[in-house]
């Protein structure tokens, strides 16, 4: 070193001749400038020339001036040399201090006068320049400084090694560092670091790049260095070793920088802002000189910052993380006082000191703070087990003793053979603890060793009490992180003499430690970890028990119970806070010296803010203070359940920037769940009981439950990643819960690690999961993880392996050598993956000589390697020893066709290859399947794919000689390749000898036109050859499917379909003429081939010659009006068409019969029919067939064009239906259609509606009917309903007229229906207008009466208008009406007999105008204003207008009034309306003194409804008695009533007094709950018993359960008459619904059957197949939320299809979504009107098989299928039937997987689709 040179004892001329070339280098790097300054200092004629500013300096000129000074004289030579010194830059440190030293010290250049040049010449130095010298000795000193702190700091860590640490011998892991683009490089040019120039660096990208740490550190200089490791791996111990061999002037560190070596944990203790000067010189190396001296040292450094070193240590410990800086950053002021934070992120981001080397160790997590900010990353490679081994040797062998290295030989057996203190002792610092732990448990192994172990400790405890008080007990900064072991570090505590050791040992039996005494978890390592610091005490206090087993003393944790409780408080407490230095006041001094005694704590040396410097403590390692927090958690209730829970978490090795990063290791949650283990309850209870207590044992068991309780839960995650399924499996290792295992492989058959850097550990925790599934089996996926050798040593631990998958480039064939090496010893598995790394044939052949080895393996998987032909010959080679392989992919392996030609020889010679499918362009794909571990059939099947494989005609040969030794092939893949037409006629020549060929996939091969008339040739010709499919879509389709069938020929169906291709005259002509041969039933499918007209004319010509074709497909075939009527001419060239569908651009086709068709159906939408189109289409349709169906909706006809049709529809004789729709048709065109009723015979109906739904339809019957009119929507006229009625009057048959929503007004009704009336007919009317409510309702009933008297019925129901006209005989029988004062009325009379307000908005007062209009009506007998708000007024307005109604016999006054006045006035009215037989007073509030007038009225009804009306007990008694008198009572309704018991049994009493109840309902009755409830149902129930002739009984809602069914069943045989029951929520079982089904087989006339809401089953529905087509009259089935099943809606298919009388079916959530076989069943049911599927689940399955119902059930008007699983495609298809379906109003779609935007496009097209909830 320059300080340590003697000026005197050097002559500065041999000097300069020693670093001669050095000096010539550096000169020759400066400017020409500073070259001619340093020549002025020669003579005039030592010069070069005369004038040496008239040329560049050269390197012979700079050589001459060297030669010149070196022979000079001292003084001369001194001068030169400071003068360089001064003026030139980029000079070596070193260098520099040894010339300024040998050249001695001059205040001024100018006082030397040998300085001068000998002609006078003075050399002008600037001025900063004379101040050089003095900072360059100011900073060597302070160099000196911090070498001297280096070193001792270094000497107090020696003393405490196992071993020396060489860098040399430590390895590192290279990492991709992530560098900002635009930041410059700071590494120092070739000057600065003595002429070396750096390298690049590498951009490894992962960690598999290794090299040694001195090597790595090697060109660090000038940039940003970080090294990675975890905590105990031995960072800060190198960071100080590197510090003593930079003081050494050893190392990668100039010795002439400057050494900064900052601890972050120190740096945590600065919280005042500080400037850099303040950072040197009070916190790391003070000074004692002035600030003079200082600011010389920081001006030294700023300028010149490449010549310092900052070494950072421990990033993962600081508390202030660095935030992420801009890219475009200013300089920081060195002067100016900055939080510390800010200073260390200057000096990463180049902000301060730029240039100057930085050093940063942290962990792998906190690297991401760095990014952006580091050069070059690497990471420390922990211990393997060859280095373990040499410090357990090093570690026991340290006293030199043969007995003790005989120890050290087994503590390294039992350290290797134990996975977890393995694992623990690949970190130096945790070795050097199992070493302590094994030296311990070895020791105790023997009783001599007990003593020995006694007397160490009194030597240990002398010698710490001497060495309190030295500072040579504080720990250096690595020891300090609890690494003391380090790279090879332990304490030198119990040394002992090499006497006592040999004393000691001599008669100690080496004696194996057993099985029980070995830890089996890493919290049991950690336990047994702390039995050993505990022993250490040299003060026990009481007896020590046996170490016998493996389990923790219990008088070891009795006596240290309390010093173990405060450290467990500190560890928790620390841990909660992130802290991990306590001070000497956070804990008691006993406890203090207790952990120092016995080692657990180490102490630390801390320097304040002030500078000065305090003690603080820290646990040996991190692990440990997490254990001890373990430990409090599991111990003390002052760790609540909530505070647990949030500490238990998974971690993830996948590292991300928003991870909640601590100074921790993450170990607090394994520790957790191995303390939750049986093995630790006895050491928990013993730390959880109160002194002298005996409590705990329950507190920590509850502790321990929610512990695992809590893993359960993660168990049943489904959000874990790969690395926290490890982390998952590692927990449950710890707590040793087979249970829980389990539970981890409950929803994951397969465990997915990707991604991960696996470790032995790992796969032993893995095996520990793994082997709790038993024969269940597992799949291990591997999927780019970084995996060593040693973990597939430890990989057949899982011994239910069933699935192994490695993907990653880095395994490579030794990889494979060395799997192949343990596979036999998976004897479960079962899939073998190998996939996406670097195979080659060598490690197929290594995999290939294994795999025989394991039996079982079905699928192995070696795609995307370098297999070439002969790794896959390899692989094919075992095919024959592999009996149950099923599949196996070759796939990407760079193979050529000989592989495959190898392949297809195998698949010929073994029989259990199924399939080979090989492709060689493209996605290269070769896969083999085999027929093995599959169930063996009769049919056996072989696949052959050679797609993508570049074959030409030629090879075809080759193929087939190789298929020829394979008749059993089954399907064929030749597509995408390059056969052409050759190849594919030598293709057909073949197919003789493909026996067995059930598909041949030919596309993409380039075939020509010729290739339809070739495959239409083969069709014909080869009997198997059933579907030929050609398509120029997507790429050259050429299909042909077989089938082996040996039914007859005629019977066989065959298909030929050409898509998506051009169809010119010739291929028709062609195709057509080899078609006519096919002795098959034919399809002939041309959809998506635009055909011209002639193409369809040809068709045409060959259509009637084709017998065989049985439907011609000619969707999206045709574009124009022209084509369409030309494809309609089939009905006139062919007899046998049977259906024609024809629409362009859409589904078209043309049906055809074998024989000549009697009827066919003709649609033709969507077309252009105006003019001559509609003269050419009606004379083919009068040349054709009788029609059953003309469809000519959507045809843009018009007024004109539908009149056309019309008057032609005599000729055309239809049977069904016509439909008009959509055609553009005004009020006048209506008046054409309409006048069919009256001009045709056969015309049944007339439908039109104008607006919204433009509609309009014509119905036809062959036998004299009932005709109908109906017009919605259509806005009419008062001249419209004029033309309308005249139309009526010269149509005898038509007496039903409806009309909806047409805007007609009052007055136009009235004369309508005058019109009606003059006419003398009997005619049913409905009008439906919006405005007719309320008193508009009223005056229009009032005025209808008024102008016709033969209104029989006339009713307004909601909005509705109905009327029922008919001539009355009676009413000329009528004597005129009396009034009062004896005169007689001679008001005409009108013929009404009943009169209905219902629901219609109707008050009281509304009816006052109708007094008038019911006195004339004499024959009045049915009175109804229900539903409606009559109020008082309207009972008043009853009272008045009863007593003028003598023939009234039924009154229905059905509301929910709340005032009583209104019955009780009713009641007095009614006493005077003695002919009222039917009363119905639902929803009124009946008092006291109304339930006693209305009895009085009751005895001579025949029918009473007082449903959901409300009394009071008694009074609700007096009326039930009441009943009582009513002899003739044929119907009752008491639905919704409360009744008392007292109640409920006069009800019994009256029902079995009267026999004459035709028709019962008692739904829903509330009666009072107790155990009297059921018996009161079943003698309600039983009173019910003779009522045999009754019709209908309802019973809903009284959950009489299976005792009131089997009384119910008891009693149905007597009701013969019975056509209506309800029992809906009864709780009738299954088995109790087929006992009820059995008696209704004795109602022969039941019509409804009602069964919804109970518990009804498959066994019910299976009765029902057999009970229902029985009763032939049923109409109604409802038998909703029930759980019919599948198997039941299969049986209740049956039923069906036996019910031809079936209206409306209800099967609302039955418990099935497959309803296929109900829907199916619907086609046998011609009346059906009604079906309900909703709430079902059901798909588009069933939606599809209703549409294709749909057209068979001509009487369908509603299907509801809300919240079912239809999507669009089911709704398209329902659609699309609904064409066909002119009847059906509704198909509601509420809740099905139909988005909003398709609904609405859906509704528009088809407005009977209902998506709304409404």
């Amino acid at each position: 070193m320059a300080e340590g040179v003697d000026p005197d004892a050097e002559n500065v001329n041999s000097v300069l001749a020693q670093e001669f070339s050095e000096l010539l280098h550096i000169l020759s790097g400066q400017s020409p400038a500073v070259i001619i300054e340093l020549c002025h200092l020669m003579p005039c004629d030592a010069g070069w020339n005369s004038n040496p500013a008239s040329s560049s300096p050269s390197t012979e000129h700079i050589k001459a001036m060297l030669e010149y000074f070196r022979g000079a004289n001292s003084a001369d030579c001194s001068n030169f040399l400071q003068s360089m010194c001064l003026l030139c830059e980029n000079i070596p440190m070193h260098l520099e201090s040894r010339l300024m030293s040998v050249a001695g010290y001059e205040t001024s250049v100018c006082e030397h006068s040998s300085a001068s040049p000998p002609d006078g010449k003075s050399s002008s130095l600037p001025s900063e320049q004379l101040i050089k010298r003095p900072r360059i000795d100011y900073w060597i000193q302070y160099i000196a400084a911090v070498m001297h702190l280096l070193q001792r700091r270094w000497e107090r860590l020696s003393e405490r090694l196992v071993r020396g640490v060489q860098l040399e011998n430590v390895w590192v892991s290279l990492r991709t560092a992530n560098r900002v683009r635009d930041r410059p490089d700071q590494t120092p040019g070739s000057a600065d670091k003595g002429g070396k120039t750096p390298e690049s660096d590498g951009d490894y990208g992962s960690m598999d790049s290794r090299v040694t740490l001195e090597t790595f550190l090697q060109e660090c200089t000038g940039k940003v260095t970080v090294l990675l490791g975890p905590a105990g791996s031995g960072k800060s111990l190198l960071m100080s070793c590197l510090g003593q061999q930079w003081a050494h002037e050893l190392g990668p560190i100039p010795s002439s920088y400057l050494f900064v070596l900052l601890e972050f944990r120190q740096l945590n203790v600065l919280t005042h802002s500080l400037s850099l000067s303040e950072l040197l010189f009070r916190h790391y190396v003070p000074l004692k000189e002035g600030d003079h001296e200082k600011e010389a040292i920081v001006d030294y450094l700023l300028s010149n910052p490449e010549q310092s070193c900052w070494v950072l240590d421990g990033y993962d410990e600081f508390h202030s993380k660095l935030a992420k800086q801009e890219v475009h950053r200013e300089l920081l002021d060195p002067e100016k006082p900055l939080p510390v934070a800010d200073l260390i992120s200057g000096l990463l981001n180049r902000q301060l000191l730029p240039g100057c080397t930085v050093l940063v160790t942290c962990r792998v997590r906190d690297v991401l703070d760095l990014e952006g900010k580091a050069d070059k990353v690497g990471q420390l490679l922990g211990w393997e087990c060859h280095e373990i081994k040499e410090y357990v040797d090093s570690f026991f062998g340290e006293k030199g003793h043969s007995a003790n290295r005989a120890l050290g030989v087994q503590a390294a057996e039992v350290l290797l053979s134990n996975r977890h203190l393995l694992g623990m002792s690949s970190l130096p610092a945790l070795c050097n603890i199992c070493c302590i732990y094994l030296e311990h448990l070895l020791l105790e192994h023997t009783d001599q060793g007990k003593m020995w172990i006694a007397e160490e400790r009194g030597r240990e405890t002398r010698r710490t009490a001497g060495g309190k008080e030295e500072k040579g007990v504080q720990q250096c900064p690595g020891a300090r992180r609890g690494e003391e072991g380090s790279r090879g570090g332990r304490k030198k505590q119990g040394g002992g003499s090499e006497d006592m050791m040999t004393d000691g040992t001599n008669s100690r039996a080496q004696l194996p430690l057993t099985h029980a005494q070995i830890p089996s978890t890493l919290t049991q390592v950690y336990l047994s970890v702390l039995d050993t610091f505990l022993n250490r005490d040299p003060d026990p206090r009481g007896s020590n028990d046996e170490l016998n087993t493996m389990r923790l003393p219990q008088g070891i944790l009795t006596q240290h119970r309390s010093e173990l409780c405060e450290l467990s408080q500190l560890a928790w407490t620390g841990f909660e806070d992130s802290k991990i230095l306590f001070m000497e006041e956070d804990i008691s001094q006993e406890a203090l010296e207790f952990s120092i005694r016995t080692g657990l704590f180490l102490q630390v040396e801390l320097r304040h803010e002030d500078g000065m410097l305090v003690n603080s403590y820290c646990f040996t390692h991190l692990t440990l203070q997490e254990f001890l927090a373990a430990l409090r958690i599991m111990t003390s209730a002052d760790v609540s359940d909530t505070q647990l829970k949030k500490r238990f978490s998974l971690r993830t090795r996948w590292t991300t920037k928003s991870d909640q990063r601590t100074v921790f290791t993450d170990s607090l949650h394994l520790f957790v769940c191995g303390l939750a283990s049986p093995y630790c309850t006895p050491a928990l209870v013993q730390l959880a009981r109160a002194p002298g207590g005996t409590g705990g044992q329950s507190w920590v068991q509850k502790r321990q439950n929610l512990v695992l309780k809590l893993l359960k839960n993660l168990c049943h995650s489904n959000t874990l990643t790969g690395p926290k399924i490890l982390e998952l499996c590692h927990c449950v290792q710890e707590s040793q819960n087979h249970q829980i295992a389990q539970q981890v492989l409950g929803a994951r058959p397969t465990l997915e690690l990707r991604n991960i850097r696996l470790l032995p550990n790992d796969i032993d925790a893995l095996a520990f999961v793994v082997n709790s599934v038993g024969d269940n089996g597992i799949g291990l996926d591997f999927g780019a993880c970084t995996m060593e050798s040693e973990c597939l040593d430890v990989l057949p631990r899982c011994q239910y392996i069933q699935y192994l998958g490695f993907r990653r480039r880095k395994y490579d064939d030794k990889f494979a050598e060395k799997l192949s090496s343990i596979l036999p010893k998976l004897t479960s598995l079962r899939k073998l993956e190998f996939c996406g790394t670097s195979l080659t044939a060598t490690g197929a052949a290594s995999l290939a000589s294994a795999l025989p080895s394991c039996p079982d393996v079905t699928e192995i998987n070696l795609s995307d390697n370098n297999l070439k032909d002969d790794g896959i010959k390899h692989i094919a080679d075992i095919f024959t020893k592999q009996p149950k392989l099923v599949l196996v992919k070759l796939g990407r392996n760079n193979s050529s066709l000989g592989a495959v030609d190898y392949l297809i020889g195998k698949m010929s010679s073994f029989s259990n290859i199924q399939e080979v499918h090989a492709e060689l362009q493209s996605s290269v794909q070769v896969s083999i399947v085999f027929s093995g571990g599959r169930e063996q059939t009769n049919e056996v099947s072989k696949l052959l794919c050679l797609s993508c494989c570049g074959l030409l005609p030629t090879h075809l040969e080759r193929v087939w000689r190789s298929l020829g030794t394979a008749p059993d092939l089954t399907s064929l893949d030749l597509s995408s390749n390059q056969l052409g037409s050759s190849g594919l006629r030598k293709l057909l020549d073949f197919l003789p000898h493909l026996r067995s060929i059930q598909e041949i996939d030919a596309s993409n091969n380039g075939i020509g036109k010729e290739r339809v008339g070739m495959l239409a040739g083969a069709l014909c010709s080869h009997n198997n050859l059933t579907h030929i499919h050609i398509s120029d879509g997507d790429g050259e389709q050429v299909i042909l499917k077989f089938c082996h069938d040996k039914r007859d020929d005629k019977q066989q169906k065959k298909m030929f379909r050409i898509n998506n291709s051009s169809l010119p005259p010739s291929i028709m002509t062609t195709l057509c003429k080899r078609l006519v041969q096919c002795r098959s039933h034919l399809e002939l499918d041309l959809s998506h081939s635009l055909l011209s007209d002639k193409a369809i004319e040809d068709l045409l010509k060959v259509l009637p010659k084709m017998k065989s074709l049985q439907r011609l497909n000619v969707s999206h075939s045709f574009e124009s009006t022209t084509a369409a009527l030309m494809l309609l001419r089939c009905l006139t060239v062919s007899e046998r068409v049977t259906a024609v569908e024809l629409r362009p651009q859409t589904a078209s086709f043309i049906q055809f019969d074998s024989v000549k068709a009697e009827q066919a159906s003709c649609r033709l939408t969507h077309c252009s029919l105006k003019g001559d189109n509609v003269q050419r289409l009606l004379e083919i349709l009068l040349q054709g067939p009788q029609l059953s169906v003309l469809d000519l909706s959507s045809n843009q006809l018009e007024d004109e064009g539908v009149k056309h049709v019309v008057d032609c529809l005599q000729k055309l004789k239809i049977t069904r239906y016509v439909n008009l729709s959509n055609n553009g048709l005004t009020q006048e065109g209506m008046m054409d259609v309409a006048n069919t009723l009256c001009t045709y015979n056969n015309v049944s109906g007339v439908e039109i509606s104008l607006e919204a739904e433009e509609r309009c339809l014509v119905w036809f019957t062959q036998n004299n009917c009932v005709k109908s009119l109906s017009v919605r929507d259509s806005s009419l006229e008062r001249g419209h309903l004029v033309r309308l009625a005249e139309i009526v009057s010269i149509s005898p048959g038509l007496t039903t007229l409806e009309f909806k929503n047409n805007l007609l007004q009052l007055d136009w009704i009235e004369d309508f229906v005058k019109l009606l009336n003059s006419y003398q007919r009997d005619f049913s009317i409905s009008i439906e207008e919006r405005w007719i409510r309320s008193e508009e309702a009223v005056t229009l009933l009032c005025r209808c009466l008024h102008v016709s008297s033969n209104i029989q019925t006339i009713r307004v129901h909601n909005t509705t208008l109905h009327l029922f006209l008919k001539k009355s005989t009676e009413l000329q029988n009528q004597k005129p009406f009396t009034s009062s004062d004896g005169c007689a009325d001679l008001t005409p009379r009108i013929a009404t007999e009943k009169i209905c307000l219902w629901n219609c908005a109707v008050q009281g007062y509304h009816l006052a105008s109708m007094k008038s209009i019911i006195s004339r009506c004499p024959l009045l007998t049915d009175l109804d204003f229900s539903h409606n708000s009559l109020g008082v007024e309207g009972a008043e307005f009853l009272c008045s207008v009863l007593p003028l109604l003598p023939n009234i016999t039924s009154l229905s006054i059905c509301s929910k009034e709340t005032s009583v006045t209104v019955v009780e006035k009713l009641s007095e009215a009614l006493l005077q309306a003695a002919a009222i037989q039917c009363l119905t007073l639902s929803g009124h509030v009946i008092s006291d003194t109304g339930a006693q007038i209305l009895s009085r009225t009751l005895s001579r009804l025949r029918s009473l409804n007082l449903s959901h009306c409300q009394w009071s007990a008694s009074g609700g008694l007096q009326l039930i008695k009441a009943l009582g008198e009513c002899v003739c009572l044929e119907g009752l309704c008491l639905d919704c009533l409360w009744l008392n018991e007292e109640s409920r049994t006069c009800l019994a009493k009256v029902l079995r007094k009267i026999n004459s109840i035709r028709s019962l309902k008692l739904n829903k009755i509330s009666t009072e709950m107790g155990p009297s409830q059921a018996i009161g149902v079943l003698d309600l129930l039983a009173a019910t018993e003779g009522l045999t002739r009754a019709q209908e009984i309802e019973l809903e809602g009284w959950r009489m359960a299976d005792r009131g069914i089997e009384e119910l069943t008891r009693l149905l045989p007597a009701w013969k008459e019975l056509r209506k029951i309800r029992l809906s929520k009864n709780l009738i079982s299954d088995q109790l619904g087929v006992v009820l089904l059995e008696a209704l087989n004795s109602c022969t006339h039941l019509e409804e059957l009602h069964l919804p809401s109970n518990s009804l089953g498959n066994l019910t529905a299976a009765r029902m197949a057999l009970v229902l087509p029985s009763l032939t009259h049923i109409t109604v089935l409802d038998i909703s939320e029930n759980r019919i099943g599948y198997e039941g809606s299969v049986s209740l298919s049956k039923a069906i299809m036996c019910m031809k009388n079936l209206t409306k079916i209800n099967l609302t959530s039955v418990g099935t979504s497959e309803l296929c076989p109900v829907a199916a069943s619907l086609a046998h049911c011609p009346v059906l009107q009604d079906v309900g599927l909703g709430w079902n689940n059901c798909g588009d399955k069933v939606a599809v098989e209703l549409a294709r119902v749909m057209p068979l059930c001509q009487k369908l008007m509603r299907i509801d299928l809300e919240s079912n699983a239809v999507s669009v495609s089911g709704a398209e298809a329902l659609a699309g039937a609904l064409e066909s379906c002119p009847a059906l109003q509704l198909i509601r779609l509420w809740r099905n997987n139909v988005s909003s935007t398709e609904a609405c496009r859906l509704s528009l097209r088809e407005r009977r689709l209902n998506f709304s909830s409404t």
